[in-house]
């Protein structure tokens, strides 16, 4: 330090001084208003885009509050449409239960009317041998019972013994 103070002359300190003081004068004058503009700017910009960010923020949970509101009503709507088409299922089942009982029924009363034409068909078709039958026994006895005069006479004599006349 004594080494500073001795090699230290006052016209150079002044000198010194004025070009500091003129080099700040032209940093003010220049540099430092385009410096602090920057800043401010800087600063604005800075501000606008935390604004924009809390904007989109807000925009953003806007966004997602909606997208939660569609997405209840959709499932909702979902819920709602499988419920009809569960309410569907069982409305056509029920329908195709009907049906089908319906269809039984008519099979059952075609089934009984073939039955019982059938049934008829064939007690016709008895009775028709039954007296077909008959009728040949009876040929065959009355063959037999005629063949000779004796026999003939006397089933004419009790028939007509049978026979009432009014």
């Amino acid at each position: 330090m004594d080494k500073l103070l001795n090699d230290f002359s006052p016209g150079l300190f002044v000198v010194q001084t004025i070009l500091l003081l003129l080099l700040i004068l032209l940093l003010v004058k220049f540099a430092w208003k385009p410096i602090l503009n920057s800043l401010n700017e800087r600063e604005s910009g800075i501000a606008d885009a935390l604004k924009s960010a809390e904007k989109a923020k807000l925009e953003m949970q806007n966004l997602q509050a909606d997208n939660q509101k569609l997405l209840q009503e959709a499932r909702m709507e979902r819920e709602s449409m499988l419920k009809e088409a569960r309410d569907i299922k069982v409305k056509m089942i029920e329908d195709a239960k009907g049906e089908a009982q319906d269809q039984a029924n008519k099979i059952i009363e075609q089934a009984q009317a073939a039955i019982e034409s059938e049934k008829k068909a064939a007690i016709a078709e008895l009775k028709t041998q039954v007296a077909n039958l008959s009728i040949e026994i009876a040929e065959k006895v009355t063959r037999e019972a005629l063949s000779s005069n004796d026999k003939q006479l006397k089933l004419v004599e009790s028939l007509l013994g049978e026979t009432k006349f009014n």
